[in-house]
């Protein structure tokens, strides 16, 4: 098993290995065979080089601006929804969660088109609110925080409204500090997926003033002729996946306890 287990986390970590030794190699030595596993010596200068090839730091701004937008909105209206489903006696509590879970089943690409005109409609084709405004609500989001709200006992909620504390005061004096794992694993997990989604910004977007990283990289790589800089591909890969480590290294407890409590596989 354990032997498995070291395979595995090889074949995981290799690709990853592999391009930051590619980031720090001449291009002959990325294409040679047989391959360098080791950059000797180490050419820094390709993370300067692949920076200045496109306007990475306009689609750096892009992406935290929609990442941080979106990942905020929903930690709002996710919690809003999943409270209302747990702590309010509502006639059709049992019907509102099963659109919910409807709502999970529906791939994002049937909605395109119509939510494509609507945001034509409303002149918002290459702007920031159409990459944020149709994510500020989620599903997934009210189901995983949903999960973890039941865990909660009723109690703390009653005595809480006894004392005559509002439901949005209960929401973020009570129900949210108990449930603390579970918002950080929904926050981790949207700025991840968010911030790697490639198809709906190339959808809504058509200038570099508003794309964000995977379509700029995207077209990094489909603007290069014959030969592909390969090692400067790589070197953008490196510093655009970075804020990705930085996060799951901050957040892994948090989001090892939030699956864990919330019953997600």
């Amino acid at each position: 098993m354990r032997c498995a287990l070291i395979a595995v986390t090889i074949l995981v970590v290799f690709p990853f290995f592999w391009i930051l030794v590619g980031s720090l190699e001449p291009l002959r030595n990325v294409l040679s065979n047989p391959p360098h596993f080791l950059p000797i010596p180490p050419r820094w200068s390709n993370y300067p080089r692949a920076w200045a090839a496109a306007p990475f730091g306009t689609y750096y701004r892009n992406s935290i601006i929609v990442t941080t937008a979106i990942v905020a909105g929903q930690v709002v209206t996710c919690s809003m929804g999943a409270y209302a489903l747990t702590f309010l006696r509502l006639r059709m509590r049992t019907l509102l969660f099963f659109l919910v879970i409807i709502g999970l089943m529906v791939p994002e690409q049937v909605s395109i088109v119509p939510v494509f005109l609507e945001m034509h409609d409303l002149g918002w084709i290459n702007t920031y609110a159409a990459l944020i405004v149709p994510f500020l609500g989620s599903a997934f989001g009210i189901f995983l925080l949903r999960q973890s709200f039941i865990s909660i006992p009723p109690a703390l909620v009653e005595a809480a409204r006894m004392d005559g504390a509002s439901h949005w005061r209960t929401l973020t004096r009570v129900v949210i500090p108990n449930a603390r794992p579970a918002l950080i694993t929904l926050v981790i997990l949207n700025a991840v997926f968010h911030y790697n989604d490639l198809f709906w910004p190339l959808m809504f977007t058509n200038t570099n003033s508003v794309r964000t990283l995977p379509v700029g990289l995207a077209l990094f790589f489909a603007s290069q002729g014959d030969l592909t800089p390969w090692n400067l591909l790589m070197a953008s890969d490196v510093f655009i996946v970075v804020p990705l480590f930085i996060l799951f290294f901050v957040g892994q407890r948090y989001l090892v306890q939030g699956v864990a409590t919330t019953g997600i596989k």
